[in-house]
C-alpha cells in the first residue's frame, strides 16, 4: 500500500518519474498473476508468503494509477496561484496536491482491497495447504460441493465487509469530496 500510494505520488508529480516508470508499471501489470504463483511457492513455499505477494501483486497497480491521475489532474490555476503566493513545491503538494488526490486514492483503495482477496485466494488453490482457497480446492476435490459452496460465500461476504469498510474510512476521512 506505501510503496504503491509513494510511486502513484511519484509519477503524479514527476514527469521524468512518469516516462521512466509507468511504462514498466503497465509491463508489469500485464503479466497474469496467476501465472507467477507456482514460481512463488518454488521460491518461497507452500503457505502465506505467496499468497501475500500475489496480493500485493494486484493491488499494487491501481494504487499507483488512480494517486498518479488524482495528483496529474490538479488544476494547474490552483498551483499557479499558490506559487504566486510564494508557496514551495512542498506546499503546493501539501495544500493543493495531496488532498485533491485522496478521492483518487481511496476509490483504488476499494479496487485494490477486492483485487488483493483475490490475490492471495487464487494463491491459495495453487501454494497453499490452509485457507478458504485450499478448502475450496479440497472440497471440491471431494466432491463436498455444500463445503465449496459455503466457502466461496464466505469469501464474498469478506469481500463485502472490507469493501464497506474502506468506503466507511473514506467516508469520514475525506467527507468534503462528496
Amino acid at each position: 500500500l506505501g510503496l504503491g500510494v509513494f510511486l502513484g505520488f511519484l509519477i503524479g508529480y514527476s514527469r521524468l518519474a512518469y516516462v521512466v516508470l509507468y511504462p514498466l508499471l503497465v509491463g508489469f501489470n500485464t503479466i497474469p498473476k496467476v501465472a507467477l504463483v507456482p514460481l512463488l511457492a518454488i521460491w518461497f513455499g507452500i503457505g502465506a508468503l505467496p499468497a501475500v505477494i500475489t496480493a500485493f501483486t494486484l493491488a499494487f497497480f491501481p494504487i499507483v494509477v488512480n494517486v498518479a491521475a488524482g495528483l496529474a489532474t490538479v488544476e494547474p490555476e490552483m498551483q499557479d496561484v499558490l506559487r504566486s503566493l510564494g508557496a514551495s513545491p512542498w506546499e503546493v503538494f501539501q495544500k493543493v496536491g495531496f488532498p485533491h488526490s485522496l478521492p483518487y486514492l481511496f476509490a483504488s483503495l476499494k479496487v485494490a482491497i477486492s483485487q488483493a482477496f483475490i490475490g492471495s485466494v487464487i494463491s491459495e488453490t495453487v501454494a497453499s495447504n490452509r485457507g478458504i482457497g485450499y478448502v475450496i480446492v479440497s472440497a471440491s476435490s471431494s466432491f463436498n460441493v455444500p463445503l465449496a459452496f459455503l466457502a466461496i460465500l464466505t469469501l464474498a461476504a469478506m469481500g463485502i465487509v472490507l469493501y464497506a469498510c474502506f468506503a466507511l474510512i473514506e467516508q469520514r476521512t475525506i467527507h468534503w469530496a462528496r
